[in-house]
């Protein structure tokens, strides 16, 4: 019956509302938000592959797909690295700030997710249904891990509680979520938080946001609004300067 036309009201109400009670009944207080691609690999598995066979046994294509592969890791590796920083400095004596929140599935998302779990913190997955099957990515606290069907809610969540963003690279999914929160924040749809995009090669290619200065798309200041960085230390240290070393509740 919940699939009929005339209930999609319906299933937004409950998709909204499961999220939000259960992280309320979890007493989670904030969250910050990592985004980036599902396609990046961490450098174990890269290598892993790479050394299962020689150059010569695959084709140019696939050696040069793995290489690049390889150099993509390193976002993986600092995404971990990210999220478990942040985890031990804001989730220390039992409190629930800062807490890890991605799109659930592999990739920079399996990576903060990871992080998380292995300092010991607890962490959110909001995973969608994609008709290529996304399953969680196993490093999510169970209790925490959430499915969602319609994208507009599932951005919702990643908002509703979210003192900070960072994002890593990522294709038209990353770049759709940077650019809503870009406009929630130029718009005061919401309040102003900080917003870290991670790795400075990749960002200043695919966007020229001094071209859209240039050409009067935006006002100078909107380039303010974010922060372009290369590690997890620098987004830290973002990210602390924003609440003046003390993180909100």
């Amino acid at each position: 019956m919940l699939e009929r036309d005339t209930l999609r009201a319906v299933r937004l109400q409950l998709e909204f509302l499961k999220p939000d009670l259960l992280q309320q009944d979890e007493g989670i207080q904030s969250t910050v938000v990592v985004f980036g691609s599902a396609r990046v690999r961490s450098a174990a598995e890269v290598e892993a592959e790479l050394a299962s066979g020689s150059a010569e046994d695959r084709s140019a294509a696939a050696q040069e797909h793995l290489e690049s592969q390889q150099r993509q890791s390193a976002y993986y590796e600092e995404a971990r690295r990210f999220s478990g920083i942040v985890s031990r400095r804001f989730q220390a004596e039992g409190r629930t700030d800062f807490v890890v929140v991605t799109g659930g599935g592999p990739g920079i998302m399996e990576a903060a997710n990871r992080g998380a779990d292995e300092a010991g913190a607890r962490s959110i997955g909001l995973n969608i249904q994609l008709p290529m099957e996304q399953l969680p990515n196993p490093y999510i606290s169970p209790e925490l891990c959430f499915q969602f069907r319609y994208f507009g809610i599932r951005k919702m969540h990643f908002l509703l509680r979210a003192k900070a963003l960072v994002a890593f690279p990522g294709g038209f999914g990353t770049l759709d979520e940077v650019f809503d929160v870009l406009t929630l924040v130029q718009t005061g749809k919401i309040n102003p938080i900080p917003i870290i995009l991670i790795g400075q090669s990749y960002w200043q290619r695919v966007v020229d946001f001094r071209f859209l200065v240039d050409e009067g798309f935006v006002d100078p200041g909107d380039v303010e609004l974010f922060r372009i960085v290369d590690t997890a230390a620098e987004a830290i240290h973002v990210i602390c300067e924003f609440y003046n070393e003390t993180p909100p509740v």
